[in-house]
C-alpha cells in the first residue's frame, strides 16, 4: 500500500541534473511550502538534482489548495521525495554539508512537515539545518541559470500568493522590502477570474494560452495603484482585487444580458493589464535604485505575457531581466537549496535546533536564527 500512495504521489516528479559538478558546500533543499513536495541538491552553484512531487490535482476539484490535504500529501511524499534527490545525485545524507528548508511564508500545517522532516533528518545525520524563507528562494533559483547576483539587484516575486518588488543587496545577509500586494496577488486574481470562466484549478495557465489568441485591446482593465493619489502613495505597491472585480463585473453584465462572452479577449485584456502593472512598476524600481539587473521568480512569472512584457521593459530601460526557465518559476527545492548554499559561503551561522515555522515570514528576514 505505501509503494503504491508513493508512486501516485511521485507521478509528476521532474528532474535535473548536471554531469560535471562544481566545487562548493553540498546542500540538500527541502520545499513544501503549499502543494508541491521537492527537494534538490546543489552543489556550490551547480544542481546535482531536483526533484518535485505536487498534490496539485487532488486539489482541483476544491478549485484552490485544502492545507489538510496538502499536509497529508507532504506527509506521504517526504521520504521518497528526499530519497530520489539524494540518489539522483548520487549521495547519501551523510555526504551533504548543510541542510537547508523552507520556515516560511506559507501554509502552517505544510511549512510543519518540511520543518520537521529536514530536523530529524539533521539530527540523524549530524548535519546542520537552515530554515531559510521561502520568497528569497525564488531569487537565489536564478543563480543556477545566471551565475552570480551583482550586488544591487532588484526581484520581482510574482506567485499566486506574492506579488513582491524586492531590493537585494547581499541575498545572505541584506534584502529590503519594495513593494508588495495590498490585496489579492497577480496569481490569486489570474485564479479567480479563471474560475469565472470556467475553467479548472489553477486557472492561470489556462488564462494564459487564450489570451496568446485574444485581442488584448478589447475590454479596459483597471490598472490598481497607478493612478492619482493612490498611485503616488503606493509607486511600489499592487493591487488587483479592483482589477479581479472590474472583470468580474463585466462578465456578469454580458451573462445577464444574454452575450456571448469573448473569453479570449477577456483573457487577453486581463494579462496585458496585470503584466503592463509589474513590468511598470519593476522598471520604475529599478530606476530608483539605480540597479541595472531584474530578477524575477515565482510561479506567475511564468506567463508568457508577463515574460515578454518584462523583457520589452528590460530593453527599453537598459535594464537586465533574468527571467528562469519554466522549471524553475515554480516551487522546487533547488531554490531553497541554492538559497541555502549562499548561507553556507557566506558564514552565516545555521538556524537554532528548535527553530519555529513563519506562516507570515517577513520577506526581509532571510534565516531563521
Amino acid at each position: 500500500m505505501e509503494q503504491a500512495q508513493t508512486a501516485e504521489m511521485t507521478k509528476t516528479t521532474e528532474r535535473t541534473e548536471t554531469a560535471q559538478p562544481t566545487g562548493g558546500p553540498i546542500v540538500l533543499g527541502i520545499e513544501s511550502t503549499c502543494d508541491e513536495t521537492a527537494a534538490a541538491i546543489v552543489q556550490g552553484g551547480t544542481l546535482r538534482s531536483n526533484v518535485v512531487a505536487s498534490s496539485m490535482d487532488e486539489h482541483a476539484r476544491y478549485g484552490g489548495v485544502i492545507p489538510e490535504i496538502a499536509s497529508r500529501a507532504h506527509a506521504q511524499a517526504f521520504v521518497p521525495v528526499v530519497s530520489k534527490a539524494l540518489a539522483d545525485a548520487g549521495l547519501e545524507v551523510s555526504d551533504v554539508d548543510a541542510i537547508a528548508v523552507s520556515a516560511g511564508p506559507g501554509l502552517a500545517g505544510c511549512l510543519a512537515v518540511g520543518v520537521s522532516g529536514a530536523k530529524a533528518l539533521g539530527w540523524a545525520a549530524g548535519k546542520p539545518v537552515y530554515g531559510v524563507n521561502h520568497v528569497i528562494g525564488h531569487v537565489a533559483v536564478t543563480q543556477l541559470q545566471f551565475g552570480a547576483l551583482p550586488a544591487n539587484t532588484m526581484a520581482l516575486i510574482v506567485s499566486g500568493g506574492h506579488t513582491s518588488l524586492l531590493h537585494v543587496e547581499d541575498i545572505a545577509r541584506h534584502v529590503d522590502v519594495v513593494g508588495t500586494t495590498l490585496d489579492d496577488a497577480a496569481g490569486e486574481c489570474f485564479d479567480k477570474v479563471a474560475r469565472l470562466l470556467g475553467f479548472p484549478y489553477p486557472g492561470g495557465p489556462h488564462i494564459d494560452r487564450h489570451a496568446q489568441r485574444g485581442d488584448s485591446h478589447a475590454i479596459h482593465v483597471p490598472q490598481g495603484l497607478t493612478q492619482g493619489r493612490a498611485g503616488k502613495q503606493h509607486p511600489y505597491d499592487f493591487s488587483f482585487s479592483g482589477v479581479k472585480t472590474a472583470v468580474a463585473r463585466w462578465i456578469e453584465e454580458r451573462k445577464a444580458a444574454g452575450e456571448p462572452i469573448p473569453v479570449d479577449d477577456v483573457c487577453a485584456s486581463l494579462a496585458a493589464s496585470v503584466a503592463d502593472v509589474l513590468a511598470k512598476k519593476a522598471m520604475r524600481g529599478c530606476a530608483q535604485y539605480d540597479a541595472d539587473t531584474l530578477i524575477v521568480g515565482g510561479g506567475f512569472s511564468a506567463n508568457s505575457q508577463l515574460r515578454q512584457a518584462l523583457l520589452t521593459a528590460g530593453e527599453e530601460h537598459g535594464v537586465d531581466v533574468r527571467l528562469p526557465r519554466i522549471a524553475l518559476c515554480t516551487d522546487n527545492g533547488a531554490m531553497v537549496a541554492m538559497l541555502g548554499s549562499n548561507l553556507v559561503q557566506a558564514g552565516i551561522t545555521p538556524s537554532s535546533t528548535d527553530f519555529p515555522i513563519d506562516s507570515a515570514m517577513p520577506l526581509e528576514q532571510i534565516v531563521m536564527p
